[in-house]
């Protein structure tokens, strides 16, 4: 039931971006900042209900595809995380160690997970030992834990975040590869085509892959303030990992070789973010009809329609998510209030319209009103819930394709960027000797490349939009948080 109103959401998204999302935190009640640690937060009832949600589907998903559920302990012996020095060189700033159990310090120390890497892998050279375990897949639900040293900000960065992240071994590489791919059809059939989140994915460039990965790939998000979020990642894991975690395996013929590893991450409050931010308007919230924490909210204008709308309550919540408010606020405001939360269908029950036989239904994703004969109510809800969010996928879609951005040059690329918009452009190298063509787009217009799609090539015939010499490459350029 809704509490005392504070006013709806005042900035505008387009214009104000930041106070938009600041306001859609705090007066949808989505997480409280107040908690007394810095970089942590509590998170309310409205976004965990669709963050559980959202789990569901992508844990439902990836079991489909033969991943098996384990859960690991939170802290991490430091031993495990010194057998591979890229991983830790890339963690170590940001370790939260345990040091002490009561007044004893401990032999060891422990950090608080910032991966998993380094626990999946001591316990996959204990548990794989032939070609028939392969391949072995695995993943968690789990907190995760790094001291973030930038700004941060609720669900976008923070220290302690929600995600899944898999794990898993292969008998080749070119079944590794095969993996990552499927992570990238993951991310598709889930983010995309349920949570309706455009993005692109990217394999970055060698200066920024993960910590320990040979190659890395990472799914990307546009905010309206023109800055790129992450979202999940896939990876191929340095074969220096499986030889310190000694995870071996024998083939058909009895000779033992190294397993092939990959993980992948999505992180659920991070693309909560992302749901909120790129279906929301003026008014407040958009959620898909598959996440959104109440599907359905009946408003009786009138006492006197409130066995009405209990008898609607008990039909619409055979398949749907239903809650009655009997609040005392005026009409308006509660139209107010449950467009602001984001609820893809209101009821607006009304004397006249009862008399009529009629009911009128308010459907968030087109933000209009439809009246339908009483006895169609439910038939009709039916319907919307069927294309709900695949008018905002259409919608979403439409806007991010129209902000990447053909660039043949430095000035090209600045412009692109000033739009807040997304910069294609030919690209020398994405190895070592392209990096100093990076630190010129992030030194003039504070950008970074993000990397290239696995689907396109660089016409050899062109040159790099910064240093002149031949484009193996097509990379995207964008700021980012």
């Amino acid at each position: 039931m809704p509490k005392k109103s504070e006013g709806g959401i005042t900035a505008k998204k387009g214009k104000n971006f930041s106070e938009w999302f600041t306001q859609i935190v705090q007066k949808c009640e989505l997480a409280d900042l107040r908690y007394n640690v810095k970089g942590f937060l509590v998170f309310q009832p409205w976004s965990v209900i669709c963050m559980e949600k959202m789990y569901d589907y992508l844990e439902k998903n990836l079991q489909k595809k033969g991943h098996k559920p384990y859960w690991f302990p939170t802290v991490i012996p430091e031993s495990n995380l010194e057998k591979e020095s890229e991983h830790l060189g890339g963690f170590t700033p940001e370790l939260f160690w345990v040091t002490q159990a009561g007044k004893t310090k401990l032999d060891e120390k422990l950090a608080l997970r910032p991966t998993s890497e380094t626990a999946f892998y001591q316990m996959f050279g204990l548990w794989i030992r032939s070609y028939n375990d392969l391949p072995f897949k695995t993943y968690q639900r789990a907190n995760i834990f790094r001291c973030d040293t930038k700004a941060t900000r609720p669900f976008l960065r923070g220290r302690e975040f929600h995600w899944i992240e898999t794990h898993c071994a292969h008998a080749s590489e070119e079944k590794a590869f095969k993996q990552v791919k499927e992570d990238m059809k993951t991310t598709k059939e889930v983010l995309h085509d349920i949570f309706g989140i455009p993005f692109i994915f990217f394999e970055r460039p060698s200066w920024d892959k993960f910590p320990g990965a040979a190659r890395t790939f990472a799914a990307d998000a546009l905010n309206p303030d023109g800055k790129l979020i992450q979202q999940p990642s896939t990876h191929m894991i340095s074969p220096t990992f499986s030889k310190a975690f000694d995870v071996k395996f024998k083939d058909k013929n009895g000779k033992e070789k190294y397993a092939y590893l990959t993980c992948y991450g999505p992180a659920i409050s991070r693309i909560f973010a992302s749901v909120i931010i790129t279906h929301g308007d003026d008014k407040g919230l958009k959620f898909p009809w598959e996440i959104a924490p109440l599907q359905v909210a009946i408003i009786p204008i009138d006492k006197k329609l409130n066995k009405k709308a209990e008898s609607l309550k008990k039909e619409i919540e055979k398949f749907a998510s239903v809650e009655i408010d009997f609040s005392d606020k005026r009409p308006g405001e509660k139209f107010n209030y449950w467009e602001m939360k984001g609820v893809p269908i209101r009821i607006d029950l009304g004397l006249k319209d009862f008399q009529k036989k009629k009911i009128t239904l308010f459907r968030r994703d087109l933000n209009k009103k439809e009246i339908v004969d009483g006895r169609d109510t439910v038939k009709k809800i039916k319907q919307i819930s069927k294309e709900f969010t695949k008018n905002l996928i259409k919608e979403a879609d439409k806007i991010f394709k129209g902000k990447i951005k053909q660039a043949k040059n430095l000035k090209e690329i600045k412009s692109a960027i000033k739009q807040g918009s997304i910069a294609c452009c030919n690209w020398c190298s994405v190895e070592k000797e392209g990096e100093k063509c990076a630190e010129v787009i992030e030194k003039e217009i504070g950008s970074e490349v993000r990397g290239t799609r696995l689907d396109e090539r660089s016409n050899v015939k062109k040159t790099c939009a910064i240093c002149g010499k031949s484009a193996k490459h097509i990379v995207y350029i964008a700021k980012s948080y």
